[in-house]
């Protein structure tokens, strides 16, 4: 693909996908576990070679392409996503700014892979680990990211991992998006460029 947001809009698309996954968990308690595994697989895929490489394969990603593609044509009006997204993208700025909380978060990451490697990313312990990872170091960054829900499963401690889990997940898709030279004037000046190249991996 030649078009310069083509990597741009997989980085947005697994943001996208790790939130969506996130509302639901909240909201019902229950995740999908393909779309988990996705999300956090790319934790632990450091040094990939794209960003395709991050999440697997772009067939991985065409949830969160069409939720994305969904919201640059104006189909989906729904706001509470994008809200959630702006706050994960105002996260990674501040996390980026703390190189003390980056190298903590690098550090677990690297410790927790071989782990990962062999029970999997989505095993209760990886979950568990990673979960407790993004309330030692993330969470305590102000302001928080507010993940709104059914209290019955909010109050949950397995659920509440699991969102801490793909919320660290979605801010490594959003270190990813700002590499890739992903900036707030996309959202505004972009929206075209990144629809046709949304379309270009969904076609």
């Amino acid at each position: 693909m030649s078009n310069p947001f083509s990597e741009r809009v997989l980085a947005l698309a697994g943001l996208a996908q790790a939130l969506h996954q996130v509302r639901r968990i909240a909201e019902t308690g229950h995740s999908e576990a393909g779309v988990v595994q996705t999300a956090l697989d790319s934790v632990f895929r450091i040094d990939a070679a794209d960003a395709a490489g991050v999440f697997g394969r772009v067939s991985d990603l065409n949830p969160g392409l069409r939720l994305l593609r969904g919201y640059l044509s104006g189909e989906n009006k729904e706001d509470t996503l994008p809200r959630l997204g702006m706050a994960v993208l105002q996260l990674e700025r501040r996390f980026i700014r703390r190189g003390d909380l980056g190298n903590a978060v690098s550090e677990a990451v690297e410790r927790l892979a071989p782990q990962a490697r062999q029970a999997g990313s989505t095993h209760p312990e990886v979950i568990a680990a990673l979960g407790n990872l993004y309330a030692e170091t993330l969470s305590q960054l102000r302001p928080r990211v507010m993940v709104q829900g059914n209290p019955h499963y909010l109050g949950q401690p397995g659920v509440v991992a699991e969102i801490r889990a793909i919320l660290l997940a979605a801010v490594r898709a959003a270190v990813l998006w700002r590499q890739l030279g992903g900036s707030y004037w996309d959202f505004l000046f972009s929206r075209r460029a990144m629809a046709a190249a949304i379309d270009g991996w969904l076609n």
